[in-house]
């Protein structure tokens, strides 16, 4: 038997209006940035061809969405930079993911300045949400603060601060290091 999705049609090709519907739709449905409008853009003109007299122009169409208020690359970079503190994430983790969302750097600035504020809160977040040292229920042994260690790490922390918190004992004061 022939399952409902093959049987439909293509979809039709790209015209001037229907890939500004298409990035309307997007921008309407997910938080973006000019970068990933593009790239999007570009990758549906792959898929489905393009119908129109003269060639796309995605960077007039990226720009003009921008002009209007539809994207903005520093807001972005901003909610983003929030939700990496909330989240437990450090700096070199929020800047990985300003760089591949195309975030320019003057567009990043703000971003990475709330970072810097909210340095210890973010790894204070962490800690809390994975139990790690002040916030476990036990001391870890050698093995599990090693990993623990990593954890912090990979999750964008710089090396003394990860260790500040895994050589933590249950229940010390987090104030007292400020």
């Amino acid at each position: 038997m022939n399952s409902p999705r093959a049987a439909k049609k293509p979809a039709p090709p790209l015209n001037d209006e229907r890939l500004r519907q298409l990035a309307l739709h997007y921008v309407g449905k997910y938080a973006t940035t000019q970068a990933k409008l593009g790239t999007y853009l570009n990758r549906k003109i792959r898929e489905r061809g393009w119908d129109g007299e003269r060639g796309a122009d995605i960077a007039m169409l990226v720009e003009q969405f921008a002009a209007l208020g539809y994207i903005n690359d520093a807001q972005f970079a901003e909610a983003r930079s929030r939700s990496f503190v909330r989240r437990g994430y450090g700096e070199r983790r929020l800047n990985e993911d300003l760089r591949a969302s195309g975030i320019g750097q003057a567009d990043a600035i703000p971003a990475k300045a709330h970072m810097e504020e909210s340095t210890l809160s973010a790894a204070e977040n962490f800690a809390r949400r994975k139990r790690i040292g002040p916030f476990a229920q036990e001391a870890a042994t050698p093995e599990k603060r090693n990993k623990q260690l990593n954890a912090f790490l990979r999750a964008g922390h710089s090396f003394e601060l990860a260790k500040r918190f895994v050589y933590a004992e249950p229940g010390d004061e987090i104030g007292d290091w400020i």
